[in-house]
């Protein structure tokens, strides 16, 4: 007896399907399992890193931090003839640098971040943000010559000459303006590390300015606010994060930096005064200065110690950083 042929069941994709799907889940199960093993090897990787610098900073240190002990963080003698170090100087000017740094690109890298996302024509927006960016892209030793060669006789000749003339007899401001007119010294060190972290802190400032969700800002314009209470009121406080990593993040170049301040801050061991335009010297300047022609022993050490005050610094500058934004977390909706 012969069956219709519109009767004859055709084989069904279901079992397949079904054989299929356990397949695809192991090979997901076993895909997130090996992804996620990588990643926390990177992460141990880093974190192992991070505790073998300090370790190897802290041995180095260990004949330094055994003859001079803290002392070394307040004295600023530094006589490698009569084996006497202290760290006092560099840590100062590595300090005073980044400050006068941080004073001046923060406000200059917000200007350009509202201007891009707020108040850029479209067709000047690209060129700009892309010229920004390339700033960072030159090498630090290009900055150091030009502040050498350029930048230090104009700050000399038409900055600190005319203020040590308007200031030389004023009792507080004549310090801070003494010194040759050489163009080498705090202030033009700080003016060049601005200069290399500004497209950093722009950039970082710009992105994130730009994730704010335009029907936020929309709102407040419709209810009247202006450009400004706009940016104060709405941007600031949803970006507040990405805002203070950027300014993080240009701090963490300026208190690194090494050529470019070994050319413009003048390398004088000795704080003869606060002066702005005073010769000093910088943590980072110091170990490329003399870490190749250390001898063995006190000098050696004394650099791995400035290493290991330079690690701490930034630890501490992260920390307050983290503080700060549980802070601000803490008090949304205030």
């Amino acid at each position: 007896m012969s069956v219709p042929s519109d009767q004859i069941l055709e084989p069904s994709d279901s079992a397949g399907a079904s054989l299929s799907q356990p397949l695809r889940t192991v090979r997901g199960a076993s895909g997130d399992f090996l992804f996620a093993f990588l990643v926390r090897v990177a992460a141990v990787i880093s974190l192992l890193m991070l505790v073998g610098i300090m370790i190897s900073l802290m041995i180095g240190a260990a004949p330094a931090i055994k003859e001079f002990g803290l002392s070394f963080l307040w004295t600023s003698e530094w006589d490698p003839v009569a084996q006497r170090y202290g760290g006092l100087t560099m840590i100062y000017g590595t300090l005073a640098t980044s400050a006068i740094a941080l004073l001046i690109a923060v406000p200059v890298s917000f200007g350009i971040a509202i201007f891009l996302t707020e108040l850029s024509p479209n067709w000047l927006k690209k060129p700009l943000g892309t010229a920004i960016e390339l700033l960072a892209a030159v090498p630090s030793i290009v900055y150091g010559m030009w502040g050498l060669l350029v930048f230090g006789p104009f700050l000399a000749r038409f900055v600190q000459q005319p203020l040590q003339a308007w200031f030389g007899d004023v009792p507080f401001l004549s310090t801070l303006v003494s010194g040759p007119p050489v163009g080498i010294g705090i202030l033009s060190a700080g003016i060049i590390l601005a200069i290399m972290i500004t497209p950093f802190i722009a950039s970082v400032m710009r992105d994130v300015f730009e994730i704010t969700p335009p029907m936020l800002k929309e709102s407040a314009y419709g209810l009247g606010a202006t450009t400004w209470e706009v940016v104060s009121k709405v941007v600031l406080p949803y970006t507040k994060t990405g805002v203070i990593g950027g300014i993080m993040l240009g701090l963490g170049r300026a208190l690194g930096e090494t050529m470019a301040v070994t050319f413009v801050i003048g390398n004088m061991n000795q704080l003869n005064s606060l002066s702005l335009f005073e010769p000093a010297n910088s943590i980072t300047s110091t170990l490329a200065n003399e870490f190749a022609e250390a001898a063995s022993g006190l000098h050696q050490a004394s650099l791995f110690y400035l290493g290991l005050v330079l690690f701490a610094i930034t630890f501490v500058v992260l920390a307050f950083s983290k503080l700060l934004l549980l802070r601000l977390k803490r008090h949304e909706g205030k």
